[in-house]
């Protein structure tokens, strides 16, 4: 079964973003090159703040997965209950462009987390913040038969072969592409794995292999990103070579980067961070 996870949709796609990121470069296939139709299976609340989609196409075979933070662009309808237009070539992000608006599918930029290709399922984790953004408001009220479009966008979570220990950092909006490398890590891989989320309620069930060790921070009325980077800033890390994923509001990925670079004396071609959102 996959969960993609995407980014708070009130950030809107931009196709000249780059990823804050020296790391390993990211992986594409040409497999991935077009959008294909989706169409919505199940909708349940994993709590208060994120809901599971559960979604299905049948060129799903041709969906490339490359690791547990994988990309995905999805495309939904313009308004509630209009028409959804695809584009159909490998440039896509032209033909979107050069639609009416009244006929511009909504573009978004979401993380796939795992993928079923053998029952042709997809999960996508929205995490849920009212009709703030089109992205949520859709989720929140997706019913199966409901239409989005997908496109496989490659992945950045490549832990180099001489990492030694890894640090996974993220928001709620990272927290399927956390969960998914967490899981995905080998038994006895050294591993601290940190999650901000608003309060307990916003938690959810990962399996912690033997090696890692979970932390959840309740953000309360703090600053979003506050509580991962003093954490990060107050924890005795381990020797060696180190991995780093960091991800979700923009200050949590640029804070981690930034003390472990200029204060730790870090190498920046061992971190990835990436600004999924930007708080107001």
């Amino acid at each position: 079964m996959v969960s993609l996870t995407l980014a708070y949709s009130s950030v809107r796609f931009d196709p000249e973003l780059e990823h804050m990121s020296t790391a390993a470069p990211l992986q594409q296939s040409r497999d991935a090159d077009r959008a294909m139709g989706a169409t919505v299976v199940a909708n349940r609340a994993l709590n208060a703040h994120m809901t599971r989609v559960t979604l299905t196409s049948p060129d799903l075979d041709r969906f490339a997965y490359r690791g547990p933070d994988q990309l995905v662009r999805i495309f939904l309808p313009p308004e509630p209950g209009a028409p959804l237009e695809l584009p159909r070539g490998e440039q896509w992000w032209p033909e979107v462009k050069a639609l009416p608006e009244h006929r511009r599918p909504v573009v978004r930029n979401y993380t796939v987390r795992g993928i079923d290709y053998a029952s042709r399922e997809l999960d996508i984790d929205f995490v849920l913040h009212g009709d703030a953004g089109p992205a949520s408001r859709w989720a929140l009220r997706a019913r199966p038969g409901d239409r989005l479009g997908l496109l496989s966008d490659g992945a950045r979570y490549l832990p180099p072969g001489d990492t030694d220990w890894q640090l996974l950092v993220g928001d709620e909006t990272a927290l399927p592409a956390v969960a998914a490398a967490t899981e995905a890590l080998d038994p006895g891989v050294r591993a601290i794995v940190v999650l901000e989320v608003a309060d307990r309620s916003a938690e959810i069930p990962i399996d912690v292999p033997a090696g890692a060790d979970l932390t959840w921070l309740h953000r309360g009325d703090r600053p979003f990103g506050a509580p991962a980077v003093d954490f990060v800033r107050g924890t005795a890390l381990p020797g060696g070579v180190p991995y780093v994923w960091a991800a979700g509001e923009s200050s949590l990925a640029t804070g981690v980067r930034r003390h472990l670079v200029n204060e730790r004396g870090f190498a920046k071609d061992r971190i990835y961070f990436c600004g999924y959102w930007r708080a107001q």
